[in-house]
């Protein structure tokens, strides 16, 4: 018997691979999936501890572009007052360290429109693996308690999905994450533009460029307005 034909491997690629089809998911289901999004960006005391989690998308989309232009990610934080900061060394100029500084707004819609869409298509159970194995790697990169807390959680919650797999939640669960992921990025756009400084994303992309912050904001803005159509695509697939 080779290694890919032990039993202990054949249980854990079971837990990795597509579904064989789509997760039928009822409107009941859906409608659950919407009031429990609506409820994580919308009802004030929930919303205080979801935005983390779209603070940490936003912290990874920095060190995950970062780290394909060639930078190197050595750590990040989560704050208590939900803002946080992610650290990549590099060149201080340049193509990468723009594309670096610009992921972060971006990227819990983007990730939130996969989950979205990928969910839908059966891929639940690689994309619940690999957002697994890139939590467990950027564990070791944490620089302060609330963000070993975070990612403690974070990991708990994403370990049990893939370990009780079962595609009727995993779906559901993701797609209503995506939601939340793509209204969390709307929130935090809105935040940026009502109080953002020259030390917010879109000043510090200014300062690296000469482009107006208005020009990068209407950019994160673009990439939140496509993000939201492929959820209410998915949603609206799903319903019929």
């Amino acid at each position: 018997m080779n290694f890919f034909e032990s039993a202990w491997f054949q249980e854990l690629w079971e837990r990795v691979i597509p579904a064989a089809s789509p997760a039928a998911l009822s409107v009941q289901t859906l409608i659950i999936v919407l009031v429990v999004a609506a409820i994580a960006v919308g009802v004030p005391f929930v919303w205080l501890r979801f935005r983390l989690l779209v603070t940490l998308v936003h912290e990874l989309g920095h060190a995950i572009i970062g780290m394909l232009v060639g930078r190197k990610f050595t750590g990040f934080v989560l704050r208590g007052d939900m803002s946080g900061a992610a650290v990549t060394v590099g060149p201080v100029r340049g193509f990468g360290r723009v594309i670096t500084t610009w992921a972060g707004y971006p990227a819990p819609a983007v990730i939130g429109a996969a989950f979205a869409w990928l969910s839908g298509e059966g891929w639940a159970a690689p994309v619940i693996s690999m957002v697994l194995l890139i939590l467990l790697i950027a564990l070791f990169r944490i620089r302060s308690l609330l963000t070993g807390l975070v990612m403690v959680i974070a990991i708990a919650a994403f370990a049990a999905l893939w370990w009780w797999r079962v595609d009727a939640i995993q779906a559901p669960v993701l797609l209503g994450l995506g939601a939340v992921l793509v209204v969390g990025a709307w929130r935090h756009l809105g935040a940026v533009l009502l109080g953002g400084g020259s030390q917010s994303d879109p000043g510090v992309l200014a300062q690296l460029t000469g482009v107006p912050k208005l020009v990068w904001n209407l950019s994160f803005a673009v990439i939140c307005g496509l993000a939201t159509w492929v959820v209410a695509a998915e949603f609206a697939i799903l319903i019929r």
